[in-house]
């Protein structure tokens, strides 16, 4: 089935009243969020997107809902690996805990505008080039290996921070202090920047990134573009939220990397897969379709996905619990 137009542009009008919504309840109300908070707001967005899906079900046909539950639960894994880079960044940058909700919607509302025109690129090229998938599995693959060895990605990250910071300092005047949630202050009577600015570019920079692993990605899902992109809001949504609720819990997450690592070591293998299936290239095969290849079913997708987070987190946090009791032990037999 297809999606109707006035669905698409509907949910698009009420998704976006939402996240201005919670912009301005950032705005007019800035605050460290308890656990509770965080918790409720996590559970809302998680039981919107499922809301979603049921409504996109009974519309759209339940095969796009299903691409749809598979897309959102890919996305929402890996922004979980924002997280950290996240953590890094609020640190950097020495931003007061009370404003890095307001950070955060705004650095993701930036990535919202950069993944929306990325996807309209790479809907076009996929509709125009098909063996894309060749380059996007490969490229999915190459980045899984090096998930599964992080010790310089968080460099890489900083760096590129540090690189960002320094060219935006020679360019504009940038005040050394914070002035509240305001990006522009007077000092000494001279108007500046102040370093909000910095960081509201470098967490949206920062998440285009982190997209250009997991946009080729959700296109092995589904190639339709309303449903890329609505995965995408939905996954980024919740992820403020969820930067409150783990908090020192993801220093315990150890092992979570190998989780995502696995996730789209599948997704570039399951890419190379579908594009064998749909060849065109006329050096393989002879440029017709390779019928015995397996097309992986989208479910299958979503329990590796599922099962690949659940390992990931429960051997991190045995890791950590086991860790912790030994320094336990250790500093009473001292």
């Amino acid at each position: 089935m297809e999606i109707p137009l006035w669905f698409e542009i509907t949910s698009m009008v009420v998704l976006t009243i939402i996240l201005i919504g919670d912009l301005l309840l950032i705005r007019l109300r800035p605050h460290i969020p308890s656990t509770k908070e965080s918790t409720l707001w996590v559970v809302f967005y998680v039981g919107l997107a499922l809301l979603f899906a049921v409504l996109l079900g009974n519309v759209g046909g339940w095969q796009n809902a299903g691409d749809f539950i598979t897309g959102w639960a890919l996305e929402y894994s890996l922004s979980v690996d924002n997280l950290f880079v996240f953590v890094l960044i609020m640190a950097q940058f020495a931003v007061p805990r009370r404003l890095q909700q307001q950070v955060l919607m705004v650095g993701i509302i930036i990535a919202l505008v950069l993944r929306g025109l990325f996807i309209l690129v790479g809907v076009a090229i996929i509709e125009n080039f098909s063996p894309i998938f060749y380059i996007f599995g490969a490229f999915l693959i190459w980045t899984a290996i090096r998930q599964a060895m992080p010790e310089g990605d968080i460099d890489d990250e900083v760096k590129r921070e540090n690189f960002i910071v320094r060219l935006l300092r020679r360019r504009i005047d940038i005040s050394e202090t914070y002035d509240g949630s305001k990006i522009r202050t007077t000092v000494d009577g001279k108007r500046m920047w102040t370093p909000m600015v910095i960081v509201f570019i470098t967490i949206g920079v920062t998440d285009l990134i982190f997209a250009i692993d997991s946009i080729p990605a959700i296109f092995e899902i589904t190639t339709n573009g309303f449903l890329v992109f609505a995965a995408n809001i939905f996954a980024l949504m919740g992820l403020r939220q969820l930067y409150f609720l783990l908090g020192d819990l993801l220093d315990r997450l150890r092992y979570l990397h190998y989780g995502i690592a696995v996730i789209l070591g599948f997704i570039g293998i399951k890419l190379i897969l579908h594009a064998l299936h749909v060849n065109e290239l006329p050096f393989i095969n002879g440029g017709q379709h390779i019928e015995w290849v397996p097309d992986i079913d989208n479910m299958v997708s979503l329990g590796v996905i599922l099962v690949s987070m659940t390992v990931a987190t429960v051997a991190s946090l045995i890791a950590s619990s086991r860790e912790k009791r030994a320094e336990k032990r250790s500093a009473l037999s001292e």
